[in-house]
């Protein structure tokens, strides 16, 4: 079933491009007003947007449909009941008509100047600076991809401290190597058709393979204002869920093997191995914790001081023990997601 806004009938004119957004939604009647309000207020308009419902009961297809009737937005509707990320932001993708895919995700607030950030070095030669942000192709300079942002948009104490204890900010970030979130995207269609796609086979990590497989194609250049705004996980125990999901997905593709080996070298041989010896030759090896911990939250907390100076002395202490704890929780759901990603991958032989 699909659904067509009448805006779309009617594209607008005067770009060098056209530009298809697209985003997969699941069950976000509550907060996918925020994208299509942010969509409606971009300075840049996209041309289309074809959005994919995997199946939602609880009346975001109905939102979605008013949105779409009420001609705001060159909205297309989608219903694929049962589809998972990957297959939803491939069917989007495999009907929209924009030579530019701009990809996002629901219940993100984009910035007003998102995709006009995102597609300015597509459109514009004086965008393409960089050598290294060009790709040479049948004789023509060709850029691929473009890399946008995202900013956590907290509501609580506890968001405020998982957002910098989980998430960089733009002064991480190397925009040589940055992998970007498929909430804030921007390729060519046909880098999409040449890759085959994003992974249908994962349901979690699936846009860092597919930007992997985007890598081979060329360098990304990088839009740090082509801003989305989010709202990290509301508590602890749906965090842990996400990483869980997350670590599942990274053992399902065969990433960050080393990474995790050192998680797990940390938790199970050296944080053991400290304490023992500090039971049975000198407390001062228990040192070395404070070393360790040092080293470990030394950038979340370095993240969280500035967004928490305005905060009354009882939520700062709050967030500073936060961080802690979000952290060894993350771990912890990741050193058990992983191995359940990697038997899966063993069963069908992927990897």
């Amino acid at each position: 079933m699909v659904h067509v806004s009448r805006a779309a009938l009617s594209l607008p004119k005067g770009f060098t491009f056209h530009v298809s957004v697209i985003a997969t939604v699941k069950n976000e009647a509550q907060t996918v007003h925020r994208l299509l309000d942010s969509l409606v207020a971009q300075t840049r308009p996209p041309d289309e947007v074809v959005i994919v419902d995997g199946g939602s009961i609880d009346g975001t297809v109905k939102v979605l449909e008013e949105y779409a009737a009420g001609g705001a937005l060159p909205l297309k509707v989608l219903a694929r009941p049962g589809t998972n990320i990957s297959q939803g932001r491939n069917a989007a993708i495999a009907v929209a008509s924009g030579e530019i895919i701009a990809s996002t995700d629901a219940g993100v607030r984009l910035s007003p100047n998102w995709l006009e950030e995102l597609v300015k070095p597509f459109e514009e030669k004086e965008g393409r600076r960089k050598i290294s942000e060009i790709r040479v192709i049948r004789g023509k300079e060709e850029l691929y991809v473009v890399s946008g942002f995202f900013i956590p948009d907290p509501q609580s104490v506890f968001e405020t401290a998982m957002s910098a204890t989980v998430l960089p900010v733009l002064a991480d970030v190397n925009p040589e190597t940055f992998l970007p979130s498929s909430r804030s995207v921007a390729f060519r269609k046909e880098a999409w058709e040449q890759v085959g796609g994003y992974p249908e086979w994962l349901d979690y990590c699936e846009d860092l393979i597919f930007d992997f497989k985007l890598r081979e194609l060329g360098p990304f250049a990088f839009a740090p204002q082509a801003l989305a705004y989010f709202r990290p996980r509301t508590s602890l125990a749906a965090f842990f869920q996400q990483y869980y999901r997350y670590a599942r997905g990274d053992g399902k593709a065969d990433l960050w093997r080393v990474r995790h080996a050192i998680r797990y070298f940390a938790y199970l041989i050296a944080v053991p191995a400290i304490f023992l010896l500090g039971l049975w030759r000198t407390p001062l090896w228990w040192l070395l914790f404070l070393v360790g911990g040092a080293i470990m939250f030394q950038t979340p907390y370095k993240r969280l001081w500035p967004t928490i100076k305005s905060y009354d002395f009882a939520d700062k202490v709050k967030a500073i023990l936060w961080v802690p704890i979000i952290r060894v929780t993350g771990d912890m759901a990741k050193m058990i997601g992983y191995p359940v990603g990697v038997l899966w991958r063993l069963r069908h032989r992927y990897g």
